[in-house]
């Protein structure tokens, strides 16, 4: 059965029963405490709690999740993957332990004809919470399981909770006996590979308080409304229904094993540690898919990073096995056919989804040849010294400088028999992370950090006067100048200080608009403007730069906001209003302004939408919001009651506090009616032009738009023309023709470049068998050395070459270098039949470098004089075999 009709039958079985058909939600979840949807109960936490009430009685879902604490184990046990669905029923306060055995024994056992799954009964055991007696006594009498296979256990392994106070209870687990082959009789208890759990039903019915672990804590009594969680494993259901050993050979995950396998040239099941890189691929290919598919780009914080991470791991496991080409072009295809049955979103999306990945290998490919060479020359340096551990600053080195992550770092040291200085590389990364939050700090503040310094301001003189509606210049008394300690008495030129105003014409960040910039000058003192915040309600502070004289507390001053500027953000900031508007024009409603900024000549505004926008769709949106700017749209400014706007239908974005007042920018009227504290132009035909220039992801189902508006606008469309005039000049073809004329050229390379690998691989195969022809004879094996020409990869195609062209039969060995240090070597099926590795053998020409598979691997690093000696030490070591 396949996974894709495993999931349906489960969701038709309960919706027959009443359960309403919940949709997965996202893997990106919004609660603050997790990365990824982790268990398929995370999106009905707030019913669960009674944080909320229940839209339903009773609801199922077939949720995606992942699971990335353990992400080194995956591929080494045969049920654990960082992406899996989690088949679920819940009940909120309906019904209780005896309708949820039943539900699961049922559909468990029931043929496969009825609708049902068609485990053997026989083979299930279930196990029970040791103070769980009702649950004992509904499965003897549901399911007539007998005692010997309903197993008691603890609180660690059949209590739930959630690690917090709150609703917790014990549960009750189904596993499905797979035979002696797989382990030890005797139930769960003994062996869990044999006994594979499927299912997990938890009985919320208590209310627990403070306290640590699995069973600190007291039980404080009986939920008022108790409810049901479950979760039965989509996975290892398909495990057990297709008769495979472990989840990456099911339908979702084998395809992509198999041609990760078919890449590199290696057989699964011949080599126990290649199984485990294949299964890695196999695993991660497809929750990175998922992951894209869901709007998580990759990145080098939080969720951007675990899917960077899981990307990076897939592309070195295909490089241990031995293919050194880019992969996900090829498994990624493979991932989504898998995929699409039950997630037909992964081939709406896959345009997007492969731009992402493709570019993420390209730069992992980039940044892994670079820092391993410098990795290398580490750990031979620490060898050399007689050392065992990389220091702590050679890896925040590898990380910062060369994008290397420290957790690939590990990996490669111990390959080389090294450790890393881990608590180094984290007292850095520390001082690192801490120097930003400080320069974070400084921004928002103003420049000054001392906010104790800004409050005594604040208290002693009242709130800023904000005159940036009304006007660009104002005459102004400062009030306090504060370096980043607090108060000094003066700043001289070339200093960076905080100014405070009793009265301000610059608007400060905020709303999505960029400060002003522009001069503060005095009868002794200029100063340049660099940003302007509120740090404290009322108080508005200036980042200066003294640019001449001296700046003191006390001094009369003008302020003076640059018009360009602030005709500039007055544009951008309208663009922004009419580009949303022009959106909810052509998307409908849903397409709600989620986070935006803008400054002068360029704007971006982020939307929640699932999947990428079509060039059409693109376009439409563009027309519809210069279409505004040439019907002249008025804009206008009104202050009035929340209730009022509310009323008029002004969107309030951000979630932001409003006061009883507000006030609303209007452009056309109700066409574009929000709430907004921004500077805005006087019509719409002054915002000049709005020039998309990007679409793209920026989280899950998120959706960003980049706009050139006004001067900067045109110049983008002039630069566009320009671009367009010089291709169609050089191909000496209208403008109009210049996709086909461009398509033509595009197949006549792909022709060329297919005639060129022809030509090189006769070249090759010409070379490969004279090499082959000059084979020598190490104790019984063929011994054939050479050098290549070109990259490492050519030495990999002649090395293959050569291997393939040796007499059928007999053991042989191929070792191929490049001028540039680099060395492959690949053996034929009876020289590892004989005993030989090839990834053991590389080692020990480069000592303890490299590595890859029994038949193929390779290493890097070897100073140009010592070449042909490494050469000549390969019939040596195989000889003496």
């Amino acid at each position: 059965m396949r996974t894709a009709d495993i999931r349906r039958r489960f969701l038709d079985f309960f919706a027959e029963r009443g359960h309403t058909i919940v949709p997965s939600a996202p893997l990106p979840t919004p609660d603050p405490t997790l990365l990824f949807v982790n268990a398929g109960m995370v999106p009905f936490k707030p019913y669960l709690t009674g944080e909320q009430a229940a839209p339903w009685p009773r609801a199922t879902s077939v949720q995606k999740c992942i699971r990335t604490l353990d992400i080194e184990e995956v591929g080494r046990t045969t049920r654990h993957g960082s992406f899996f669905q989690m088949n679920g029923n819940f009940s909120f306060g309906d019904y209780f332990k005896e309708e949820a055995i039943g539900f699961a024994w049922e559909l468990s056992t029931k043929a496969q004809a009825e609708g049902g799954y068609g485990l053997d009964p026989d083979r299930i055991w279930v196990t029970v919470h040791h103070s769980d007696t009702d649950a004992r006594g509904i499965w003897r009498e549901v399911a007539g399981l007998p005692d010997a296979r309903i197993v008691a256990r603890g609180d660690e392994d059949n209590f739930w909770s959630m690690g917090v106070p709150g609703p917790c209870g014990p549960c009750s687990e189904l596993y499905y006996d797979r035979g002696p082959a797989l382990g030890r009789e005797g139930g769960p208890a003994v062996d869990e590979d044999r006994y594979m759990e499927f299912w997990n039903l938890v009985f919320m019915q208590y209310e627990r308080g403070e306290g640590a672990g699995k069973s600190g804590y007291p039980i404080l009594g009986e939920l008022p409304r108790r409810n049901i969680d479950t979760g039965m494993g989509l996975e290892r259901m398909a495990t057990l229904l297709q008769g495979k050993d472990n989840l990456y050979e099911i339908d979702e995950t084998r395809p992509v094993l198999d041609r990760a396998a078919e890449l590199a040239g290696v057989r699964y099941g011949a080599d126990a540690q290649a199984d485990v890189r294949l299964r890695v691929v196999a695993d991660h290919v497809r929750t990175a898919l998922m992951l894209l598919a869901d709007g998580t780009a990759p990145g080098n914080e939080g969720r951007g990073y675990v899917l960077r991470r899981i990307l990076r791991r897939s592309v070195r496991s295909m490089r241990q096995l031995g293919f050194h080409d880019p992969a996900l072009p090829e498994l990624m295809t493979v991932a989504r056919d898998c995929m699409a049955p039950g997630y037909p979103e992964v081939t709406e999306a896959f345009a997007r989804i492969v731009d992402q990945a493709y570019g993420e290998e390209d730069a992992f490919r980039a940044t892994l040849k670079q820092g391993t060479t410098v990795l290398d020359t580490a750990v031979s340096k620490v060898k050399a010294e007689g050392g065992r551990s990389l220091p702590g600053k050679q890896a925040f080195l590898l990380h910062d400088t060369y994008g290397f992550p420290i957790d690939l770092t590990l990996e490669m040291a111990a390959e080389q028999g090294v450790e890393v200085d881990r608590e180094g590389f984290t007292a850095l990364m520390n001082e690192q992370r801490e120097r930003a939050r400080a320069d974070a700090r400084a921004r928002k503040s103003g420049g000054a950090t001392d906010t104790g310094a800004l409050r005594t301001v604040l208290d002693a003189h009242g709130p800023t006067e904000w005159r940036a509606w009304e006007t660009l210049t104002t005459e102004s008394k400062v009030l306090a100048v504060l370096g980043a300690n607090g108060p000094v008495p003066a700043a001289r030129e070339g200093e960076i200080v905080s100014v405070v105003l009793d009265r301000s014409p610059f608007y400060a960040e905020s709303g999505g608009q960029d400060s002003d910039a522009g001069r503060i000058s005095g009868s002794s003192a200029e100063a340049e403007v660099l940003d302007v915040q509120r740090p404290l309600p009322g108080l508005v502070v200036h980042q200066v730069r003294i640019t001449a004289g001296e700046l003191a507390a006390g001094d009369p001053v003008v302020a003076a906001v640059d018009p360009e500027w602030r005709l500039g953000a007055r544009q951008a900031h309208s663009g922004t209003h009419v580009l949303h508007a022009a959106l909810r024009e052509t998307l409908g409603p849903t397409a709600l302004q989620s986070g935006s900024y803008n400054r002068p000549g360029y704007l971006r505004l982020d939307f929640p939408w699932r999947g990428a926008l079509s060039q059409r769709v693109r376009s439409e949106i563009e027309e519809a919001a210069n279409r505004a700017l040439r019907r002249d749209l008025p804009v206008g400014v009104r202050w009035m009651p929340l209730a009022e706007a509310k009323e008029l239908g002004a969107l309030a974005l951000f979630d932001e506090t409003y006061g009883e007042q507000v006030r609303v920018v209007e452009i056309g009227g109700a066409w574009s009616r929000e709430l907004c504290g921004g500077t805005h132009v006087d019509h719409a035909s002054q915002v000049g032009t709005v020039a998309l220039t990007a679409e793209a992801s920026v989280g899950a189902g998120m959706r960003r738009l980049e706009a050139a508006v006004g001067v900067e606008g045109f110049g983008y469309l002039a630069r566009e023309r320009d671009l367009v005039s010089r291709i169609a000049e050089q191909l000496n073809a209208p403008r109009a023709e210049l996709p086909e004329k461009i398509a033509g050229l595009l197949d006549r390379l792909k022709a060329a470049d297919r005639e060129n690998a022809r030509l090189k691989a006769r070249a090759t195969a010409a070379q490969a068998a004279e090499l082959a022809g000059r084979a020598v004879d190490a104790g019984g094996t063929l011994v054939v050395t050479t050098t290549a020409d070109g990259t490492t990869d050519e030495a990999r195609a002649l090395a293959l070459a050569v291997r393939d062209r040796l007499p059928q039969g007999r053991p042989g060995a191929v070792a191929a270098a490049t001028a540039s240090g680099g060395l492959v070597l690949a053996l034929t099926a009876p020289a590892r039949e004989a005993g030989l590795n090839a990834g053991a053998l590389v080692k020990q020409l480069l000592g303890g470098r490299g590595g890859g598979s029994a038949e193929i691997a390779q290493g890097g690093g070897i100073p140009a004089e010592r070449l042909n000696d490494v050469l000549a030490e390969l019939p040596r070591l195989v000889g003496g075999h």
